[in-house]
């Protein structure tokens, strides 16, 4: 069976056409699949019978499934989808009492190789990239699940965006132009890849960077980040710059504050001379434990100190609210757990 949300539209006009159809069936199951997000053909009401017939002998709309489906307390959702090889990846719906905005938090890959220590999704390794129609599907799965239209899309999901930069950057494209979802409200977050973030803006449509700092200390970033063994934070710093320089955005530094490790005053003073001369907001958010812990949270003391000496320096700072946390949703928590 054919999925039809790996086709284009110019691919799709070719595929009606195969079957015996007008072209112009193209545009009505484009309008069906991405502005109504409607999960069988029986719901195509303007699409003749017979047509639609033909399409369920050899057609679905998507080969995905909810192989789960966790509802928080707080109202935040996540499914874990199940592909067409059997490979399973996590995405969440996060929605907020007091926003309208409806965000959806995508995978990029079946698990991750970068090793980040404190993350979930690290222990489980790498498996595979992610396809830029399994991309869209998630967001596509939550849609026909729930009824509702997203409205921001963030890959904070499994994997690491820039390590499956064509397929991420095909996917964004799509996003933008099959669900109408505007290029601000489409963030990338990465550990910090830097040729690839410079690689970023020359591209058409240059989404918002979210960059996964979490330690200004290279030595002790070193220790839970991998990554800083080959991009250090010196050469993230010049492609930070080059990023704002670029494109006139500022990047969102997100920051784990992990308690006695890197919440401490001595860590607020290098993230502070770290970021002195950078066009960021920073973004603090408080461990989650991922099981068996080595790690610990931060105190809301702790917290609030380190988020005065940041703000003290004119650097706009929020800490991310919890969401999901009671079903293992919540930031470097998702593990692809059945």
């Amino acid at each position: 069976m054919d999925a039809l949300v790996k086709f284009s539209l110019d691919e799709l006009e070719k595929y009606v056409e195969n079957m015996g159809e007008k072209k112009f069936r193209a545009k009505q199951l484009f309008s069906w699949i991405y502005s109504k997000s409607v999960s069988n053909f029986d719901l195509m009401s303007d699409i003749n019978k017979d047509f639609r017939e033909k399409l369920k002998n050899c057609a679905v709309i998507l080969d995905t499934k909810i192989k789960k489906k966790q509802v928080s307390s707080d109202g935040t959702i996540k499914y874990l989808i199940e592909f067409s090889d059997g490979n399973c990846a996590e995405c969440v719906l996060m929605r907020f009492d007091n926003r309208s905005n409806l965000s959806a938090c995508v995978s990029s890959q079946v698990g991750c190789y970068m090793g980040c220590d404190f993350c979930a999704t690290a222990k489980r390794g790498f498996v595979r990239n992610l396809e830029p129609y399994e991309i869209l599907s998630q967001i596509l799965t939550i849609q026909q699940d729930t009824g509702l239209k997203i409205t921001n899309v963030v890959f904070m999901g499994q994997g690491e965006p820039l390590n499956n930069y064509d397929n991420v950057c095909e996917a964004i494209e799509r996003i933008n132009k099959y669900l109408n979802i505007g290029i601000r409200r489409i963030t990338i977050s990465t550990c910090g890849i830097a040729p690839k973030i410079k690689q970023l803006c020359e591209m058409e449509l240059v989404p918002t960077l979210a960059i996964s700092l979490h330690c200004a200390d290279s030595n002790t970033r070193r220790q839970i980040m991998p990554v800083e063994n080959k991009y250090n934070l010196d050469e993230l710093k010049k492609s930070l710059i080059y990023y704002c320089d670029k494109t006139g955005k500022r990047v969102t530094l997100e920051y784990v504050l992990i308690g006695g490790l890197t919440d401490t005053k001595e860590m607020a003073q290098k993230l502070c001379d770290y970021i002195n001369d950078l066009k960021c907001n920073i973004n603090l958010i408080p461990y989650n434990p991922i099981g068996v812990d080595k790690y610990k949270k931060p105190t809301k003391k702790d917290i609030m100190i380190f988020k005065y000496l940041l703000e003290s320096q004119g650097k706009k700072v929020t800490v991310r609210l919890e969401r999901g946390a009671d079903i293992d949703a919540a930031c470097g928590q998702l593990a692809g757990k059945i």
